[in-house]
């Protein structure tokens, strides 16, 4: 049985005896905070190799237990990873001999590929790994930007290997359905090239749009940050996010990146003939089909419509729940 309460569903017995997060930024936060309100958790574990991170963890009432050390994930029923692409070799290599029996370790990850051929090595026998990507995020960080709403009506990719054993895929599975997130199942390698090209080079595009007008700022006067329209806003908006995340995210899927990379300049070199030729007939039928687009995304709830993007809606929404910021692009 379930009770309601603000946030939704509450589940009438924790579904997760113990949690282990490991790495309390936003996403791990938002986990916290989304387990702690819907009672998802028994025992929740807050993980992280920053003092600093733990003050604020402790301050802010995440976790029921706090340690900058990964044997704190000795007892774990979950183990979710909320770490940088990059560290997670190492990162499995330290716990691994702390696991107990049957434990599941998944993670947060953008990149899946690589972040199964880091883990896997390293995890004893007896134990699951069950890959997962909640595609939801904003621009901030650290243990304060979290909130309990984050993954509500959001999807979360789940990519396990061959032979995982379907009831630990199923936990998970109804860990981020418990959490609000719409799920679905797909192999690694699917995953990383449909998120090279709805996360991935996007992010490429804002951060380089927005290294270009800085670096014409200097020639304009300030003028080009005096008169920024909506539309180089958002870039900055998302040009903002995590250094450290997405320098490991095109490292780590460089593949993908740069298959849709060649696929973009291909196109680019197309409506750059179309404008020097004006060729308007090409140049409204993409317009048209990228509305479209636009249209199929807020039919299906992933954003809002209003001319603001719906942060003045999502600001009301879920002010109420902790939100540091309404501006949420795409996740990682």
């Amino acid at each position: 049985m379930t009770s309601t309460g603000p946030l939704g569903p509450s589940l009438a017995a924790p579904l997760v005896g113990r949690l282990a997060i490991v790495g309390i930024g936003l996403i791990g936060s938002s986990i916290i905070h989304a387990c702690k309100a819907r009672g998802i958790a028994g025992t929740i574990v807050a993980i992280d190799r920053d003092p600093a991170v733990l003050e604020r963890c402790a301050a802010l009432g995440l976790g029921d237990e706090r340690t900058g050390d990964l044997a704190g994930v000795a007892g774990a029923d979950l183990v979710v990873l909320c770490i940088p692409v990059g560290a997670f070799a190492a990162v499995a290599e330290a716990m691994g001999p702390h696991l107990k029996p049957g434990a599941i370790v998944s993670d947060v990850g953008s990149v899946k590929g690589s972040i199964i051929a880091q883990t896997r090595p390293h995890l004893p026998a007896g134990t699951h790994l069950v890959p997962a990507h909640p595609v939801a995020g904003t621009e901030y960080s650290g243990p304060d930007a979290g909130f309990a709403t984050l993954f509500q009506r959001r999807w979360c990719i789940l990519t396990p290997p061959e032979g995982t054993e379907p009831a630990a895929t199923a936990l998970v599975e109804g860990f981020w359905q418990a959490m609000g997130a719409n799920v679905e199942i797909m192999s690694a390698e699917h995953h990383d090239r449909v998120l090279a090209i709805t996360s991935h080079v996007p992010h490429l595009i804002a951060y380089n749009i927005v290294g270009t007008a800085a670096d014409l700022e200097t020639v304009t006067e300030s003028e080009v940050i005096k008169f920024s329209a909506g539309g180089f806003r958002d870039f900055t908006r998302i040009a903002a996010s995590d250094p450290t995340m997405w320098r490991d995210i095109f490292l780590h899927n460089k593949e993908a990146v740069l298959e849709m990379l060649g696929r973009l300049n291909e196109d680019v070199a197309i409506l750059s003939r179309a404008i020097r030729w004006g060729d308007g007939d090409t140049l409204f039928d993409l317009f048209t089909r990228t509305r479209a687009i636009r249209r199929g995304i807020i039919s299906q709830g992933q954003d809002a419509a209003e001319a603001d993007f719906g942060r003045r809606h999502a600001e009301g929404a879920e002010g109420a729940a902790g939100n540091p910021t309404s501006d949420k692009p795409a996740g990682a």
